[in-house]
């Protein structure tokens, strides 16, 4: 059974988080992550494209199986009670009606929305895919909300003094076609935030990043969505190398053990709930 199955306001819900105040999410990348962050008081969880390729033994970058994926989705839906949304990557495939596909089925696992990005590739082409993910959606009578990721300041295209017009125009055109969301991660300069979300009608996400605003500041800009990314997966993994090779140098225990999280905790935080 799905998640819209066992409960349909949870895109509903999904969607109103937009429409006010500032929705932080941090990105799990697994079925435990997500318990965890659903505990610590998250509104909704997402997932970090990244972390789920690595938790698999993937690299990021549209490497991760499909079937893979659904799985994943499956776990963390059944594992939390707030509304999923999945970092889809550029949606598996080239073809528009195929990632239209592949999109409902994560859909059906328990996604409330996505985040699917243009990355290097041409904005028409992230158009149409947009456009392909709606109509599927709609004729399986589905609602999802589809952030559109562009990644101009990211990869930094174009030049700095054309970044906001570049974006704008893909937002625009990523609206068009069906787009909810506009996330533009690379984006940390105040007063490009402020004209980002001004200019243009969709709620605004950022990703967390060295020198962006705070909190605060962020909402009182207009963001309504920061995204934690792969950060957190980031410092998990990089913790456990330094612990890991530390043992295998001394096999000395007290490092290892400091500032763990209890068992007994850990396992009761993943014991079944009734929903």
């Amino acid at each position: 059974m799905n998640l819209q199955e066992r409960d349909p306001a949870a895109s509903e819900l999904f969607r109103r988080l937009h429409e006010g105040g500032l929705l932080v999410l941090v990105n799990a990348h697994d079925a435990g992550t997500a318990r965890l962050v659903e505990s610590l008081g998250a509104q909704a969880v997402a997932t970090t494209s990244a972390g789920v390729a690595w938790s698999h033994g993937y690299p990021d970058g549209d490497a991760l199986p499909l079937d893979l994926l659904v799985a994943t989705v499956l776990d963390i839906a059944r594992s939390v009670r707030v509304p999923v949304s999945v970092d889809v990557e550029g949606g598996t495939s080239d073809d528009a009606e195929a990632v239209g596909e592949a999109v409902a089925r994560l859909v059906e696992a328990g996604a409330a929305g996505i985040n699917i990005e243009d990355g290097a590739g041409a904005p028409d082409v992230l158009a149409s895919k947009i456009a392909a993910i709606k109509r599927t959606a709609a004729r399986r009578g589905l609602d999802l909300f589809v952030n559109a990721r562009t990644d101009v300041y990211l990869r930094g295209l174009g030049p700095a003094e054309r970044r906001i017009d570049l974006t704008l125009a893909r937002a625009e055109l990523y609206r068009a076609a069906g787009a909810d969301g506009l996330f533009v991660p690379g984006l940390v300069n105040a007063e490009d935030i402020q004209a980002m979300a001004s200019t243009q009608p969709l709620p605004l996400n950022v990703l967390a990043r060295p020198g962006l605003p705070s909190a605060r500041v962020l909402e009182e800009l207009g963001v309504r969505r920061l995204s934690a990314g792969a950060a957190l997966a980031e410092a998990a993994f990089a913790r456990m190398s330094a612990l890991a090779a530390a043992f295998l140098k001394n096999g000395e225990s007290d490092a290892l053990l400091k500032g763990a999280m209890a068992y007994a905790d850990l396992n009761a935080l993943m014991a079944p709930r009734a929903r």
